[in-house]
Formats: structure tokens, C-alpha cells, sequence
């Protein structure tokens, strides 16, 4: 065996070794029925064995506390009009503005009651007590315009929330302008993606 060889095979071995100190418990695999709307996996993390003499740790080092991923799944209609975003912990859906308001306005449209409303039937599902709805604009026109406008329909759309959910929903409304884009506002595909508002609750036990 040639030192270069060895010097290989001991940089390879300091790696992998650096990897195990630096990386929490391996995680249970994902559950077959994953998805939106799917249970949460509450199976425990996998356990190590640190005592294990294959593991070959160096003196006094220890393993990290084992800790279950945070999953997310991620659904888009074929049009980019909605999107929903599943988290072991949290529920979030996405409206472009087109779908709820005409053109610089804060009135919901005819389409608006219906998506709002599949929300809001989620939510029941996930006996959300609380629910956080933003608004957000492009950064065609002047800022304060889009703080305004944003503002105006995340609460148009918390309105409608309302209607069907039970009055003792607590809610977070902002309003965020052109702050916080998902996209690129030099195209008019990602100002369209940046006008939206979104709505998230935590998921249900």
C-alpha cells in the first residue's frame, strides 16, 4: 500500500467520522401515506447504539439528542394558482391575488368564496384555534400603496374566514407589501406568483 493510498483511505475515514458527530440520529422513514392531509409520523427517531464498537467514536465524544425531521410536502396546481405546504407541525396555503381580486383591488371575486372556503374546511379538519393571514403585493407602484393594498386583502380574506369558522379563532392579519418575494419581480410569471396571500394554521393533534 502506498502512502498516498493511506493518506486517501485516513481523510476518507476523518470524514465519515465527522459526519457522525455532526449528524443528530437517522430519522424513521417516511410513513407510505405521506402527503397533504396525511397523519403526522409520530414513530420515535431510530436509536444508535453508542456503545457500539463499529461506531468508533473518539474519546469523550457524544451523540446528538435524536430529533424527528420536520416534513414538508408540497402541493401546486398545474396553473400556479394555489399552493399547499405540509409540515409535520403546520398547514399553509397560497393564493395568487388574481384568483380572489381583480386588478388593484381588495374585493373578493367570484372564484374567492369557493377557494376561501376549502380553507376554511381545513381548518375545521385541523381544529386550528388560531390562523395567520398575509397578504402580499409586486413592487410595481409605490411601496405604501403596497402595504396598503396587502393589508387590506389579507383582511377581506380573514373576513371570509370568519364566516365559517368558529368565533373563537384567534387571527394574525399583516399586511407585507413587496416585502418577502417567492420570486423574481423583473418577469410579470413571478410578480404573478409574488401577489398573493397566504393563510397558515398549525396541524391538528
Amino acid at each position: 500500500m502506498t502512502t498516498r493510498t493511506t493518506a486517501r483511505r485516513s481523510v476518507t475515514a476523518l470524514a465519515s467520522l465527522a459526519l457522525i458527530l455532526t449528524t443528530p440520529a437517522l430519522t424513521a422513514p417516511a410513513r407510505a401515506d405521506s402527503g397533504p392531509g396525511a397523519p403526522a409520523d409520530t414513530r420515535p427517531p431510530l436509536k444508535i447504539d453508542a456503545d457500539d464498537p463499529d461506531l468508533r467514536m473518539p474519546e469523550g465524544a457524544k451523540l446528538a439528542a435524536g430529533r424527528v425531521l420536520d416534513i414538508k410536502s408540497v402541493v401546486e396546481t398545474d396553473d400556479g394558482d394555489e399552493r399547499r405546504e405540509d409540515t409535520n407541525t403546520k398547514v399553509s396555503f397560497a393564493l395568487q391575488a388574481e384568483v380572489l381580486f381583480g386588478k388593484d383591488s381588495s374585493k373578493l371575486g367570484s372564484e374567492a368564496n369557493a377557494r376561501i372556503q376549502q380553507i376554511a374546511d381545513e381548518a375545521e379538519r385541523q381544529d386550528a384555534k388560531s390562523v395567520r393571514v398575509f397578504g402580499f403585493t409586486d413592487n410595481l407602484g409605490s411601496a405604501a400603496h403596497g402595504l396598503e393594498l396587502s393589508r387590506k386583502r389579507a383582511d377581506a380574506v380573514q373576513q371570509r374566514l370568519a364566516d365559517s369558522l368558529d368565533s373563537s379563532v384567534a387571527y394574525q392579519i399583516r399586511g407585507y407589501g413587496e416585502q418577502y418575494p417567492i420570486a423574481d419581480n423583473a418577469t410579470e410569471e413571478g410578480r404573478k406568483k409574488n401577489r398573493r396571500v397566504e393563510v397558515s394554521f398549525p396541524r391538528g393533534s
